[in-house]
Order: C-alpha cells, then sequence, then structure tokens
C-alpha cells in the first residue's frame, strides 16, 4: 500500500491524482480499465472531473493502483469542499470590477475567476492599480480600507528593486 498524506492533495480533483498515477505506470486509461473490469468510460469521465467515485468503484482503483482505502473517497470530499467554497465565493459577486485590464495584461480579463483569486486580484490591484482602481476593488469585494492594508507587501522591497 502506498503512504500519501491527504493534506498534500487536499482541494485536487481526484482524477488528476489517478491520471498521474496512470502516467507514472505506463498505463493507459483503457487498459487500466480492463485490469478493473470497468468501463474505460467510467475512468475517463472519473480522470475528467464529470463524474465522483462510487464506494466500489473508489476500492477498485485504490486496491489496483496501491492507495490505502477510503483514500479516494477522502479526496473526492475535500475536492467537493474546495469546489462549494469557489461557488459560494463567486456567487456573491456580481459582475466584474471597473478596473483598467491592463493591470492583468497577462491574464485573460475576461475569464478571470474573481471569487476564487480574490487575494492575487486585491494584491495585483494594490501594486499596479490606482487610487481610484483600489477603491473600487474594495467596494466589488465589500471590504473597507483597513482590510485593504492586509494585503499590502510587508515590506518596501518591491521588484524594481530585485531588476536593478
Amino acid at each position: 500500500m502506498m503512504k500519501h498524506s491527504i493534506d498534500t492533495y487536499k482541494g485536487i480533483q481526484p482524477g488528476k491524482v489517478i491520471n498521474q498515477r496512470l502516467k507514472q505506470l505506463h498505463l493507459s486509461q483503457r487498459a487500466f480499465a480492463r485490469t478493473i473490469n470497468e468501463h474505460s468510460q467510467s475512468i475517463n469521465a472519473i480522470i475528467m472531473g464529470r463524474r465522483s467515485f462510487t464506494t466500489e468503484l473508489s476500492i477498485k482503483i485504490e486496491r489496483a493502483l496501491g492507495y490505502e482505502e477510503g483514500f479516494l473517497l477522502a479526496l473526492q470530499a475535500y475536492y467537493n469542499v474546495a469546489e462549494y467554497k469557489r461557488n459560494e465565493a463567486n456567487s456573491s459577486l456580481n459582475g466584474m470590477p471597473n478596473i483598467r485590464k491592463s493591470i492583468f495584461w497577462d491574464s485573460n480579463f475576461d475569464a478571470i475567476d474573481w471569487g476564487r483569486y480574490r487575494n492575487a486580484v486585491i494584491q495585483r490591484v494594490l501594486e499596479r492599480g490606482n487610487e481610484a482602481e483600489k477603491v473600487e476593488i474594495a467596494r466589488f469585494y465589500g471590504m473597507d480600507h483597513l482590510e485593504m492594508k492586509d494585503f499590502e507587501p510587508q515590506n518596501s522591497y518591491s521588484i524594481r528593486t530585485k531588476i536593478k
């Protein structure tokens, strides 16, 4: 049995863990499905995150891949909790903040998951936004200026200093 720290994998879709293990073993999904007497479509749906585990299938996969019993079901539960939190964070937000798209020059602005990446968004706006954008991002996330201070860099050593 392979020992895994569940903390390492918390919040990760379990199919990704299975897919990684199959790659390590140089096993295709189809070949693996045959070894555990399952349909390859079922294994693919789990790996792609379109299907959750049944207890029976979880045990079959765990035994075949050498995981501890219950590992994949626990991983699925942690993933479900993380997904619920992401959805909850997104449902409380309406639209997009009124800030320049150029602040997120390295991202597709229209595809940003504003709830999931809340902390990173706030930090980026604090680093590169003007005062109006800082006020807007605080309004968008329902924060006051005191809460915004928690996201400011701890020291004045900036990226520009590193580049010089």
